[in-house]
């Protein structure tokens, strides 16, 4: 019995091809990718709307980060597509933090501008001065 040969390596190809194709390492991890992809621009477009490449140059628009925290880039989790509840629009990508914390300001404006002036001018500095754990 012969070994299998990847498809997509050619016959004269003598590297093993474990994976379903059957495929070798490589071109199975660039399969899996590709319909990893695909299966994530399908839900997007079901669940939001967004066109094939609409979650790209939304992502670009932002400089390849999340909106609101401008650190998260998406590489490891994609950032969610973050939506007004009441409209249903789409408002811009998040990361799974910076989207928790709209949902938990239940897409209240004024929630961030007292969380800002909160953090700005604690109440504690007023009424009890600087106390640290010692």
């Amino acid at each position: 019995m012969t070994a299998k040969r990847c498809k997509d390596c050619g016959p004269e190809s003598k590297r093993p091809a474990p994976f379903p194709g059957p495929r070798c390492a490589s071109h199975h991890r660039v399969v899996k990718k590709a319909r990893k992809e695909a299966a994530h621009a399908s839900w997007v477009l079901k669940t939001y709307g967004l066109k094939e490449g609409q979650y790209d140059l939304l992502k670009a628009s932002q400089n390849g980060t999340c909106a609101i925290c401008r650190v998260a880039t998406g590489k490891t989790k994609k950032l969610a597509v973050d939506h007004s509840h009441a409209t249903g629009f789409v408002r811009g990508l998040c990361c799974g933090k910076c989207n928790i914390l709209i949902g938990v300001a239940r897409d209240d404006p004024e929630f961030f501008d007292r969380a800002a002036a909160y953090l700005r001018n604690p109440p504690a500095l007023e009424v009890i001065g600087e106390v640290k754990p010692e």
